[in-house]
């Protein structure tokens, strides 16, 4: 608990700094071979926990930090999608850019990779989601995930990724969801920081989506493909992931003049 305490009062700039020179470690204490980060393929006897308000044990990965979200993304990409082998540069916008991603994407010759955020030293571009700097039509990916909770016109912000999406472009993103719940939920009155975590998640979300976030998606220009990717892999890889029973990726397109994808 003192710990999580601690984690949670590192301002996350410096945290990120931080984390490069304590995962060497992290990967030599938790070496084994239970569980496996297909990210970097690197094996575990458990990974580590992670959470705020609601901690949950044996999902942060310690070589990538990568998360349930990041290794079914990973995996979808890898196995679904020519992402990692199509020859044409592809030009890719990265909002909030992860750690487990952004070396990685940056690195790879058919990408020509963007980040943007208004506080991560990851960040290429400070911007905010609301007013992207970018052309209309500019970009064939855009990753945007588990930043519009934050986001308190999420409408807008949608709207700005539509906009610099190419047509037949796609998006991916992800953002924490109540799969039980069929609308999503915010209450602006809830100003309690221990409250808005134990509600929201975290103190800093300011809505949980239920199932009608695919909807707002779709209002706002995209079509969008809901996909339960580890019912794909099956229960044997979800556990050996460690990924999450259920999630759904919002794979978003952005439809050609014609009006197909």
């Amino acid at each position: 608990m003192i710990f999580k305490r601690i984690l949670n009062s590192i301002p996350r700039p410096l945290l990120i700094r931080l984390s490069y020179w304590v995962r060497p470690l992290l990967v030599l204490w938790y070496r084994g071979n239970r569980f496996t980060d297909p990210i970097d393929g690197r094996t575990y006897r458990k990974f580590l926990p992670y959470g705020y308000e609601n901690q949950r044990e044996n999902v942060l990965a310690p070589g990538t930090l990568s998360l349930e979200r990041h290794r079914l993304l990973w995996l979808y990409l890898k196995n679904e999608t020519d992402f990692f082998t199509n020859p044409i540069q592809k030009k890719v916008l990265h909002v909030a850019p992860e750690q487990a991603f952004y070396k990685r994407f940056r690195n790879m010759p058919n990408l020509n990779y963007t980040t943007t955020d208004l506080l991560s030293p990851l960040a290429d571009v400070k911007a905010d989601i609301c007013n992207l700097p970018f052309e209309d039509d500019c970009f064939d990916w855009i990753f945007c995930n588990h930043v519009l909770e934050h986001i308190p016109d999420d409408s807008q912000a949608i709207r700005e990724l539509y906009r610099v999406m190419k047509p037949s472009g796609t998006g991916i993103f992800q953002v924490p969801q109540d799969l039980k719940r069929a609308h999503t939920f915010e209450d602006d009155s809830i100003k309690d920081a221990k409250e808005r975590a134990r509600i929201f998640g975290q103190y800093d979300h300011v809505r949980i989506y239920g199932k009608d976030y695919f909807e707002k998606l779709r209002q706002c220009g995209f079509e969008v493909n809901a996909i339960d990717y580890g019912s794909v892999i099956g229960k044997e890889w979800i556990e050996k992931y460690r990924l999450s029973k259920g999630e759904l990726l919002p794979v978003c397109r952005k439809p050609n003049q014609s009006g197909t994808i």
